[in-house]
């Protein structure tokens, strides 16, 4: 395991980040405590710090255990969690980005996480409410009370993260080091807005969902006794779950890994967030460590799954409209 520096800071994080969504069995399909317990030291044995949870995964139970196993080091992890969603469905103040559900929120997953500070804390998702402004001094209000030392945002268009970390550089608040969204070969959009957003602020980019619910893995392309989410996939995951197959078998690795690096590879401020319902499925996943794809089997797999990067950015690409602007020149310019 390396580690990278998360966005503009001197935080030093693993390359990988475990993900906690499975961690309990509340929701009905998470692992118990003790598989729970086996995932973490298997993710710590390999070199990893960096844990990512949420003030509602598996009704809390998720930060429950992430605070036992780490009670005896707690200051060797870097614990990510996030607040915003509703823990209370009849009441309106339970959820959402404004101060009082973020003040509320934090002093749960405090508790529940045996901590008294935060190393890294997530805008969940906006709730198009909440004015900018107040998001960003609430937060820099905790991490000058000392409850949290690093904020972040995670599933929120790239003009309001972007609008965020300019109004905080301009007052002095803290600013977002690091953002998180669904990233996989099977859905690109991210590279449209949020990876060059990402890019410009100096910011990490944890990416959720990097084996679209293990369809990547070529479970769904044959008969498995793999346990399953759903019944069937679809043809389009299918097809590219087939090429992954063939470029693992090609370089002797699994699906899971090929489809794991191939996001890792994609851009150097990503972070891809491993989730596991058992000490197998991550141990497997953590073999992306041990190898690296080819520029040819990058451009595969980019081919096998293509973006439409759209308006503006189609426009703004094509020969005509580099005519229009540089003139002949546009070949002749570094950049």
């Amino acid at each position: 395991m390396r580690y990278k520096l998360l966005g503009r800071s001197g935080l030093r994080v693993s390359e990988l980040c475990l993900g906690t969504m499975t961690f309990g069995n509340d929701w009905g399909w998470g692992a118990e405590k003790d598989e729970s317990k086996k995932i973490f030291d298997l993710f710590a044995e390999a070199g990893g710090n960096f844990i990512d949870t949420s003030n509602n995964y598996t009704n809390g139970t998720s930060e429950k255990f992430i605070g036992e196993f780490i009670q005896n080091d707690r200051d060797h992890f870097v614990i990510a969690t996030k607040y915003t969603l509703t823990e209370r469905k009849s009441d309106p103040n339970f959820g959402g980005n404004h101060r009082k559900n973020m003040m509320r929120s934090v002093e749960g997953s405090l508790e529940r996480l045996g901590t008294d500070f935060i190393d890294l804390l997530y805008l969940h998702m906006w709730d198009y409410m909440t004015p900018i402004d107040e998001v960003m001094r609430s937060l820099d209000d905790l991490v000058r009370a000392g409850k949290v030392l690093y904020v972040g945002i995670s599933d929120t268009p790239a003009w309001v993260i972007s609008q965020a970390n300019i109004l905080a550089d301009l007052r002095g608040w803290s600013r977002f080091a690091a953002m998180q969204a669904p990233f996989s070969v099977a859905d690109r959009a991210l590279e449209r807005e949020l990876i060059p957003m990402a890019e410009a602020h100096d910011m990490s980019v944890l990416t959720w969902g990097v084996l679209e619910g293990g369809e990547l893995t070529g479970k769904y392309n044959a008969s498995s006794d793999e346990p399953k989410r759903s019944k069937d996939t679809s043809e389009r995951i299918k097809a590219i779950a087939s090429i992954l197959m063939d470029i693992a078998q090609e370089v002797g690795r699994t699906p899971s890994q090929v489809a794991v690096n191939w996001v890792r590879q994609k851009s150097r401020n990503i972070i891809p967030i491993l989730g596991a319902r058992s000490e197998k499925h991550l141990k497997d996943n953590l073999g992306c460590l041990e190898f690296a794809l080819t520029e040819e089997q990058i451009k595969h797999l980019n081919e096998a799954s293509p973006i439409d990067f759209g308006f503006p950015h189609s426009f703004l690409h094509s020969d005509h409209v580099r005519g229009l602007i540089f003139g002949e020149t546009f070949a002749k310019i570094a950049t």
